[in-house]
């Protein structure tokens, strides 16, 4: 059973009455992602992603929502004890309806990836992992009305995920200006992509690849590297 507090550098996160707890996709992400002054995170469920931005981007105002009623009360408790709370804002939304007020320069996901699962017993756990929530195309909806021209929406997806993905944001109109793929241990084949998608191509384009752990139980140098200033 996962603890109901996971403690980083500079935050605590409390995830009792959350679905989703702290997992490496959500500090991944996190700690990968670019930003900008007005960062949107969808479906925040803790609100690990929308306090790793904040701390990372300290010119930054988030916004971050969820459509899990105990999430969001619990996401806005761990925001006010950061010492990020004046920047962040935690709201109880349906993706599928959120107008913002105006665009962000950036947006963040750790969506609904299943689509052809057996679906979780557990409602809200089923509800954060799949897609019957918020689906691939209502997802690239929501990001066209809220990304700023020369914004970047960037995600982290299964690797079984990537393609179905990757065509509603080409259907979207969207490209895919940055790529990461990311294995648990070298020998094994990518688990998970970092992805990023922006309204115009990139000429710079370049995938790359990352590894969790270089043997069980020890953190390779790239992780390290990448989630320092988070890890304890």
């Amino acid at each position: 059973m996962a603890n109901d507090y996971f403690k980083f550098r500079q935050f605590t996160i409390q995830q009792g009455r959350c679905a989703m707890k702290v997992g490496t996709d959500g500090t991944l992400l996190g700690a990968w992602a670019h930003g900008g002054k007005r960062i949107l995170d969808i479906g925040t469920g803790t609100g690990l992603i929308a306090l790793m931005m904040a701390q990372r981007f300290p010119e930054s105002q988030v916004t971050a929502f969820d459509i899990d009623e105990q999430a969001v009360m619990q996401a806005r408790e761990n925001v006010v004890l950061s010492p990020f709370a004046s920047r962040i804002s935690i709201l109880c939304e349906d993706a599928r309806c959120y107008e913002p007020d105006a665009a962000y320069d950036a947006i963040v996901s750790n969506p609904p990836f299943y689509d052809r699962s057996l679906v979780c017993p557990d409602n809200r756990r089923s509800l954060a992992r799949h897609t019957s929530s918020l689906d691939y195309r209502s997802l690239f909806s929501l990001v066209q009305r809220c990304l700023d021209d020369e914004g970047e929406f960037s995600v982290v997806i299964p690797s079984e995920c990537q393609s179905k993905l990757e065509s509603e944001a080409s259907l979207a109109g969207f490209f895919k200006v940055r790529e990461c793929a990311v294995r648990t241990i070298p020998r094994k084949a990518p688990r998970r992509y970092l992805l990023a998608f922006a309204k115009h191509p990139s000429a710079s384009f370049a995938p790359e690849e990352g590894v969790i752990e270089e043997k069980p139980g020890s953190r390779s140098s790239w992780y390290t590297e990448l989630t320092k200033d988070f890890y304890l």
